[in-house]
């Protein structure tokens, strides 16, 4: 019998394999700006480094110029209602407060937390959960795990939305919204004001919004795309990632205070769950304080991202990026495949998206740009593909 079930996995694994969606963890080794992987270094572009900070060695030396034997703690040992809480949770938390100029903040263990702990925990059967239909897995496994109902609105469209709202609005006890403000596979964005507008038209609706792609690199301060919109304060559920454009760990929501403790009393994924170290911690607010400063950087990833945009239009691919975040659709993911192995050929670490990461007959090279990348190297880049 055991014999019998292991074929059906490899039987499975052989499906995938014979569509090229069988997935492998890859060895590299990370230099820098590059990654070397079977004796062929690349330009790492498949990160999420977005500021280039993951790979800035002297701001790593100045924040270890900061610790002692003492100050560093490499485990919490412990979740944060047990002994885990400590006094650099208060800290970062309190720096989110001022940042965003919010009452309460939660930080959690990591954005796959965040966002599969804090819908499972505020919503009921009598709630209905309208989410966008390209939201993160995460996300979906959020929604799949709460006792709400759901609807996956079509991306984008807030007119089939407000159709939802208009449709639904009398028969539930509370509805929320759910989006992402840069979504991670087309690098296209949500219009936070329109969504604000949409749940102020109903007394019961609250707006669940998750910066993940956009924080530290949209906004005058790097707050994210809420920022950018002018209506933080609006957002209910504010949420945000510090293993991307931070190159740190953990995840993050900006609140009001009630649903902050509502969720330390509620929320699985928080309560039953090691605290992260205070090591890194510190380095999350570390790099916080400097993320007003840093709008350089944020101007020149925006720059080169223009620029790559209107080149990829110019050699006729659909690119419905707004950001960072460049989709080069090309559908089948054989072909997928091989463009981005004949991409690293040539130097570039570039990696295929298939499914079910993306939808059948999607399949497409993810461009993840980073503040570090310089002009030159995007100008060869367009030559290449």
């Amino acid at each position: 019998m055991e014999q019998q079930i292991l074929d059906i996995y490899r039987k499975e694994l052989q499906a995938l394999e014979e569509k090229s969606n069988r997935r492998q963890l890859p060895e590299v080794t990370h230099c820098e700006r590059e990654v070397i992987r079977q004796g062929n270094r690349m330009l790492n572009l498949s990160s999420n480094d977005y500021l280039g900070l993951a790979t800035d060695i002297a701001l790593r030396k100045t924040f270890l110029e900061t610790l002692t034997p003492e100050t560093f703690f490499p485990s919490a040992s412990s979740s944060r209602l047990l002994t885990g809480n400590f006094p650099a949770y208060t800290a970062l938390e309190d720096t989110l407060c001022r940042l965003f100029g919010s009452e309460a903040a939660l930080v959690f263990n990591s954005g796959y937390h965040m966002n599969t702990g804090i819908l499972p925990a505020v919503c009921h059967a009598k709630t209905l959960i309208l989410a966008d239909k390209l939201v993160h897995a995460s996300l979906i496994d959020g929604i799949r795990l709460s006792s709400a109902q759901y609807i996956r609105y079509k991306h984008n469209n807030y007119e089939h939305l407000a159709s939802l709202l208009h449709k639904n609005q009398s028969d539930y006890e509370r509805i929320i919204i759910v989006t992402e403000s840069i979504f991670s596979m087309d690098g296209d964005e949500a219009d936070l004001r329109r969504l604000v507008e949409l749940k102020r038209q109903y007394p019961h609706v609250l707006l669940y919004v998750d910066e993940a792609h956009a924080i530290g690199v949209r906004g005058e301060k790097g707050l994210g795309l809420a920022e950018e919109q002018g209506c933080i304060e609006e957002i209910d559920f504010l949420t945000g990632t510090f293993g991307k454009a931070l190159a740190s760990v953990g995840g993050y929501i900006i609140c009001k205070p009630v649903i902050r403790e509502y969720l330390i009393n509620k929320m699985r994924t928080l309560i039953f769950t090691t605290a992260l170290p205070p090591v890194n911690l510190m380095w999350s607010r570390y790099i916080l304080e400097q993320l007003g400063a840093m709008k350089e950087k944020r101007d020149h990833l925006q720059a080169i991202s223009r620029y790559l945009k209107e080149s990829l239009i110019g050699k006729g691919y659909a690119c419905p990026s707004t950001s960072h975040i460049l989709p080069v659709m090309i559908g089948d993911s054989r072909a997928t495949v091989r463009k981005a192995e004949e991409m690293q050929r040539k130097g570039f670490y570039l990696l295929p998206v298939r499914p079910p990461t993306v939808p059948e007959g999607t399949s497409r090279i993810r461009l993840s740009l980073t503040a570090a990348i310089r002009e030159e190297e995007v100008e060869q880049l367009v030559r290449l593909l």
